[in-house]
């Protein structure tokens, strides 16, 4: 049986992997997927703590389901930005986004 301290460093190690990746990568698309980590651990959080502290109860995934919803708005939104700065920088490397031009 996997127990709640599996999940928990489960979760951590995504986290850190995100914010490793955050950080490092200059890649505007590998940096929204370091993003999209960084909230699946938070998910696989919320779940965890439902299931082993509060079983009968649905908060944890209550706000799972908002945090995947508030995540597809933001891969939405957020392609489209990278989308416009590769048609006007022809790059969508992150320091070349703050050289633009208007």
């Amino acid at each position: 049986m996997v127990s709640i301290s599996h999940i928990l460093l489960l979760s951590t190690a995504l986290f850190f992997i995100g914010m490793y990746g955050l950080f490092t990568r200059r890649n505007m698309i590998a940096m929204l997927m370091s993003i999209e980590l960084i909230l699946n651990s938070i998910n696989i959080n919320f779940v965890a703590f439902n299931k082993y502290l509060w079983p009968g109860r649905l908060d944890g995934i209550f706000f799972t389901i908002f945090i995947i919803t508030i995540a597809a708005a933001e891969a939405a939104i957020a392609i489209a930005i990278i989308i416009n700065l590769y048609r006007s920088q022809l790059s969508i490397d992150a320091e070349d986004a703050t050289e633009l031009k208007y």
